[in-house]
């Protein structure tokens, strides 16, 4: 498994992006990043192009529908499912198209849910969560990862570029801290114990690491990550809001700090995911990871070594020009990381 496929100094994004139009998208993202693009999220698509349609759409041997609650196990595949597979079709010709035209990318990065966030999103037929039945969410993981395998290979043939795969888990910390609601609203998921969501969590990173070669990214945008579950998982690197540690405990300053010794990336979100009254400065923007870096006590030459800079979470409620002017900032910021500016 390749220890860092991405170059020093690389950028990438999270994932979802403003409007409706594939093309347009990944040319963006491969123009903005040309070392580090990633296969375009356009949630504004609706019904299958939000991250639990996206990943549902890889099922194997599985399909869903969508009810007033939101995706549901069917029978067979429907129109609901269809609409996934097509919307991720059209997703791999743009990334061929902008490849095409940009040229091979250093490395593809690709997003899927993670199991826990997966089996929070989709329900079974009688209306509980997939995550509460153990037996369901072991068969959806194992046919989420058999339609990864397929489509890395895709991604591979049409991008020309290793492919990284980044696995989005939202909704794990409600999943421990039981704070999940269920599809009723009436009432909460009891929580799973940190043991039993750390081993599936883990079995599910050493196969998709087995899939692509490369390290896993683990994104999780809520606050306060868990970043020791995610180190003790096997995860290559742990993508997150920089914002959200504000007033961070000692405890979890620890975590991150153990987590980057231990030769962990840190996909730092430091660029606003939204366009600001007042547009930031690089320097401004490069600060709270220069304070981070400091207050650990790590030489800031790590920042070149083991940080990727991206948006703070996805862009699909940015403005266009908003969306463009976060990629590029991201970007500066990663050169920055390996050559920074003299007022840093």
């Amino acid at each position: 498994m390749s220890e860092r496929p991405w170059p020093a100094g690389a950028a990438t994004g999270i994932g979802s992006m403003p409007g409706t139009d594939p093309v347009e998208a990944a040319a963006v993202v491969f123009g903005e990043l040309p070392s580090f693009p990633y296969v375009p999220e356009l949630p504004a698509r609706g019904v299958g192009a939000d991250l639990v349609g996206r990943s549902a759409a890889l099922l194997v041997d599985l399909a869903v529908e969508v009810v007033p609650s939101g995706y549901r196990v069917a029978g067979r595949p429907g129109h609901d499912h269809r609409r996934g597979r097509d919307l991720l079709q059209w997703d791999l010709d743009a990334v061929q198209e902008a490849r095409e035209n940009a040229g091979a990318p250093a490395v593809l990065k690709a997003q899927i849910a993670g199991p826990w966030t997966l089996g929070a999103g989709i329900e079974l037929a009688r209306g509980h969560r997939v995550l509460t039945d153990r037996g369901a969410l072991r068969d959806f993981t194992e046919s989420l990862l058999d339609g990864l395998t397929q489509h890395v290979a895709e991604l591979v043939t049409r991008s020309g570029a290793p492919v990284v795969v980044q696995l989005d888990e939202p909704t794990l910390p409600a999943v421990l801290a039981g704070n999940l609601r269920t599809p009723s609203g009436y009432g909460n998921v009891p929580a799973i114990p940190e043991p039993e969501v750390r081993e599936l969590l883990a079995a599910t990173i050493e196969r998709v690491g087995a899939i692509t070669g490369q390290p896993v990214i683990v994104h999780c945008c809520a606050p306060r990550p868990p970043f020791a579950l995610f180190r003790a998982a096997g995860a290559g690197a742990v993508a997150f809001d920089v914002s959200a540690l504000a007033g961070a405990s000692a405890e979890l300053l620890d975590e991150i700090g153990e987590a980057w010794d231990s030769g962990m990336s840190l996909f730092l979100g430091l660029v606003p995911a939204l366009g600001p009254t007042v547009a930031p400065t690089l320097k401004e923007v490069a600060a709270p990871a220069l304070k981070l870096v400091d207050r650990l006590g790590f030489n800031r030459s790590i920042l070149a070594e083991r940080a990727v800079p991206t948006p703070a979470c996805g862009l699909a409620g940015a403005t266009n020009e908003w969306m463009r002017r976060a990629l590029a900032l991201s970007r500066d910021l990663g050169k920055g990381f390996v050559e920074p500016p003299e007022n840093w």
